[in-house]
């Protein structure tokens, strides 16, 4: 009979009850007991933060508004110049009206009262028997600087209708190449880049389709050269993305440089002509850096010493990038800044338009509560569902001066 009368575990005596280990510990936070408090949102409370804050809005975007105003831009549209008749020298230009929809000046305030320059012309210069292939397509623009701007004076090119954040364009380059480590030809065959990796077998640099154009500009007012530099345009960190120059391990006809540098490159990467230093070519650094809206400028040269006296200018850009083939438009901008930044006054009148909601609620809820006050919480506002579901607890109840101890939960309300 021993084999039957065994002594039970301390697990039989005390079996564990099924779940228990999933219990949340008995704590205030894990129990949901925690404190908890809410404002009471009372129009005593309310109604002077609405106009305290509409108070402070205002003259905020004003004070934005009124620095927006301080700087002086101009924008000028040369999409179309390449339509135009060619001129054969720089002497014997024919120089054709731009139209009012594609120029703007925006001057700062003091000088907008008395501006009124002529509208900019244009002209296509054409040289094909040129040594220096990037001045064989250009466009010559006179312009007019109404006013002094004075320094830092910045020059942007402005693309539209560019989807530069584009997946594919995004994705289309190879970090490791741009940061001077060797990528083998077949492994860019097998890339995002594909069919801009290679060219006639061998490998290009740099690889991306996102590789930019120049501009070339240069301007001069008379006999004097107004000169913009481009040092200081790129972000500082920008210059750690890459290299100084390819891989060793790439031989002199081991690269090719992309198709659309054919004019910067016409006989390819020489000892005369050797591939870029992106850690100088604060150009590339400021086009590498992909723009967000299919709208965008890039800095492209800036003054920080001289300012921009007012005269007639002219300015020559080489024809190197085609924007009519997607339906865009290129431009260049001259702008000056202040203690704001560039020109934009966006920011300045959302701050307005709160502050006018801000009071116009503020206004509406004052009529309202003086019209047609009503008390927080008053017992005859709430409806009798409110009531009946309250907890059960003993109050007061004042009902024609008589005070009465009575039940929630066993009260019920007739309103007349």
């Amino acid at each position: 009979m021993g084999l039957f009368n065994r002594k039970a575990k301390d697990s039989d005596e005390q079996p564990k009850e099924k779940g228990a280990w999933r219990r949340p510990a008995n704590t205030a936070f894990k129990q949901q007991r925690l404190k908890a408090w809410q404002p009471i949102l009372t129009p005593k409370t309310v109604l002077p933060t609405l106009f305290i804050v509409g108070l402070i809005f205002a003259p905020i975007g004003g004070l934005l508004i009124w620095g927006s105003s301080q700087v002086s831009e101009m924008t000028f549209d040369y999409s179309d110049c390449e339509n135009l008749a060619p001129s054969a020298s720089n002497t014997s230009l024919t120089l054709t009206p731009m139209p009012s929809s594609k120029y703007s000046y925006h001057l700062r305030a003091s000088d907008a009262k008395d501006a009124n320059p002529p509208a900019p012309q244009y002209a296509l210069l054409q040289n094909p028997d040129s040594p220096d292939v990037s001045a064989r397509r250009q466009c010559v623009v006179h312009f007019n600087v109404p006013a002094e701007l004075n320094g830092p004076v910045l020059f942007y090119y402005k693309l539209t209708n560019f989807y530069q954040n584009h997946r594919r364009y995004v994705k289309s380059l190879s970090s490791d190449q741009l940061k001077g480590q060797f990528v083998d030809v077949n492994d860019l065959n097998k890339s995002d880049c594909v069919p801009l990796a290679t060219l006639n077998g061998v490998a290009i640099y740099p690889y991306t389709f996102s590789s930019p154009v120049l501009l070339n500009p240069s301007g001069s007012v008379a006999t004097e050269v107004y000169q913009f530099t481009s040092s200081g345009i790129a972000w500082p960190g920008e210059a750690k993305k890459y290299a100084s120059a390819p891989n060793s391990q790439y031989n002199s006809t081991g690269i090719v440089p992309p198709p659309n540098w054919a004019l910067r490159y016409p006989n390819g990467y020489t000892q005369a002509n050797p591939p870029p230093d992106f850690t100088k070519d604060e150009h590339f650094q400021n086009w590498m850096r992909t723009a967000g809206l299919p709208t965008f400028t890039k800095l492209y040269g800036r003054n920080d010493t001289v300012s921009m006296p007012a005269g007639t200018y002219q300015i020559v850009i080489g024809l190197n990038f085609p924007v009519l083939p997607y339906k865009g438009t290129k431009s260049f901008v001259i702008s000056t800044v202040s203690w704001i930044g560039g020109k934009n006054s966006f920011l300045g009148w959302a701050y307005v338009t709160a502050a006018a909601v801000f009071v116009l609620l503020a206004v509406l809820g004052t009529i309202r509560h003086l019209v047609k006050p009503r008390s927080v919480a008053s017992l005859p506002n709430l409806s009798p569902l409110i009531l009946l579901q309250a907890p059960r607890r003993h109050v007061t109840l004042v009902l024609e001066s008589l005070t009465i101890p009575c039940v929630f939960c066993t009260l019920s309300i007739e309103q007349s």
